[in-house]
């Protein structure tokens, strides 16, 4: 039997929205760091990096074929949650999902308003579409990471509620209802 602190391989994605990025004029450094953040993590396996422009047709198309086709558990998009007229991130997000995870989204900028105010500027949006999780961050490397840091060890027990691992959810609630909240080292 799988439990809570088993390695899981569940697929991820980072999704790079930007218009100067994706026609090449600029490198990306965000997507590429929560790359190489989430791979040393126990609990997921890289399977796609790739940037589309700041359009909500283009953001669409890529979330579904990632989801519906490529079967991805979490994706995360990274850019295009701020104010410009452009910024379209959480709309197209939004368009796609089944389901929204508002607390989610409310958490990152909770905790990063402990480190800076403008934090609290960021439109992200968090929801499931079928039986993956989409988590919008921001476009820098430092909000980016910071936001996803925040929920990182929250996804382990999102990833066994989505996926229908019924025993891990049950022991977790068990632990919590027990001794409190779970240590971060075992999730």
């Amino acid at each position: 039997m799988e439990t809570s602190k088993s390695k899981k391989n569940y697929l991820f994605g980072v999704l790079v929205v930007s218009d100067t990025v994706s026609c090449g004029k600029k490198e990306d450094s965000s997507g590429a760091s929560l790359v190489n953040f989430l791979r040393s993590s126990n609990h997921f396996t890289f399977s796609s990096i790739s940037s589309v422009a700041d359009s909500k047709p283009d953001i669409e198309e890529k979330l579904k074929l990632w989801v519906d086709e490529f079967n991805l558990d979490l994706i995360l998009t990274v850019g295009g949650t701020g104010f410009t007229p452009r910024d379209v991130t959480p709309e197209a997000t939004r368009n796609v999902i089944d389901k929204e995870a508002p607390h989610l989204a409310s958490y990152m900028v909770m905790e990063c308003c402990k480190k800076t105010k403008f934090a609290a500027l960021s439109r992200g949006v968090c929801g499931v579409r079928k039986n993956s999780l989409i988590l919008n961050l921001p476009g820098s490397v430092k909000g980016a990471t910071e936001c996803f840091e925040a929920v990182a060890p929250l996804l382990p027990h999102v990833m066994d509620q989505l996926k229908g691992h019924t025993e891990n959810v049950a022991a977790d609630h068990c632990q919590i209802q027990q001794h409190g909240d779970i240590p971060s080292d075992e999730k």
